[in-house]
């Protein structure tokens, strides 16, 4: 497996790996330390980034290596030049790409021409990164992740794909509370499904927060607009969300000691109280530490080939 652009491109031994890396990487942050020696990764952002751009930064850095930062006007990815032609180009000059963009065929055709590890930090369908470390929040606050449930609560977007393939391979139990238009497209819940079955887990959809955060371990949420939404959109948004804000009383039906996870940033009064997010249950902040740990996890295993990806 030379790429990782999808959760669902992970067998479940990977996904295991991962997370296995991921906290020896978080016990011990500088065991890998001359993985990269002497080599640099670039990273293009084409939508801004904090969490991601500072933790591959960071992770690169703690691998030996040198982060080369690059934004829309440092290259002419899709421009003068074609993706296919760049790809090949930094192929020769870096040992690895992450990329966060809006068309997933974008990332598809890069990783398609490139001969070097390209690694999708977000982009309209999918956000795999995050998906790691979201898991590993879940097993660090609450064991075993095949005894848990996952309920996010609101838009359908690329974190809650991501999220719902990450439980399906763990064998965690993930339900979705969405109003119509704002579901997951229905194709990838069908083989998320498939897989969970494998698993021994269940994908609830539904437009009833409560009736998905029955039993649940975690309620999980995230903005309401988008990077790439127009501002235009945010009326009618907030409108067809505004009863799937997070608030105390919406953890009435899961576990008592139910915890709150978003991937950041929180818009506090919007998608999430800020009752909530700042106070006992919110575990936002771990989450976002983590996704350090779980950058240089995927960079490392990427890069040493430790990955065998998923069987089609």
């Amino acid at each position: 497996m030379k790429d990782l652009l999808k959760t669902s491109d992970l067998s479940r031994a990977d996904f295991k790996y991962l997370l296995a890396r991921s906290v020896k990487f978080k016990a011990k942050p500088y065991q890998r330390c001359t993985a990269l020696q002497n080599d640099s990764v670039a990273m293009y952002f084409s939508k801004p980034s904090t969490r991601t751009r500072v933790s591959f930064e960071t992770a690169i850095g703690r691998l030996g290596g040198q982060a080369i930062s690059l934004g829309p006007n440092d290259m002419q990815l899709g421009r003068g030049e074609t993706i296919e032609d760049t790809a090949r180009v930094l192929s020769r000059f870096v040992r690895a790409f992450v990329i966060r963009t809006f068309k997933d065929e974008d990332v598809e055709r890069f990783a398609a021409a490139a001969s070097i590890p390209v690694i999708n930090a977000l982009t309209d369908g999918h956000h795999p990164c995050q998906s790691l470390a979201d898991l590993m929040t879940l097993a660090e606050q609450r064991g075993p992740l095949d005894k848990c449930k996952v309920a996010y609560i609101g838009d359908g977007n690329n974190v809650a794909v991501s999220l719902m393939e990450a439980c399906a391979l763990m064998g965690t139990n993930f339900a979705i509370a969405a109003p119509k238009g704002y579901q997951m497209p229905e194709a990838l819940v069908g083989a998320a499904r498939n897989v969970a079955k494998k698993s021994g887990s269940e994908i609830l959809i539904t437009e009833d927060p409560a009736e998905a955060a029955n039993d649940a371990d975690a309620l999980y949420t995230d903005v309401w607009l988008s990077m790439g939404d127009s501002e235009d959109q945010k009326a009618a948004r907030q409108l067809a969300l505004g009863p799937y804000q997070i608030e105390e009383k919406t953890f009435a039906t899961a576990k008592p000691d139910a915890i709150l996870m978003h991937c950041l940033p929180a818009h506090r009064g919007e998608e999430v109280s800020a009752e909530v997010a700042d106070g006992p249950r919110s575990v936002i902040f771990d989450q976002a530490e983590n996704r350090l740990y779980t950058a240089a996890a995927v960079l490392y295993a990427l890069l040493e080939h430790k990955l065998e990806g998923a069987k089609r």
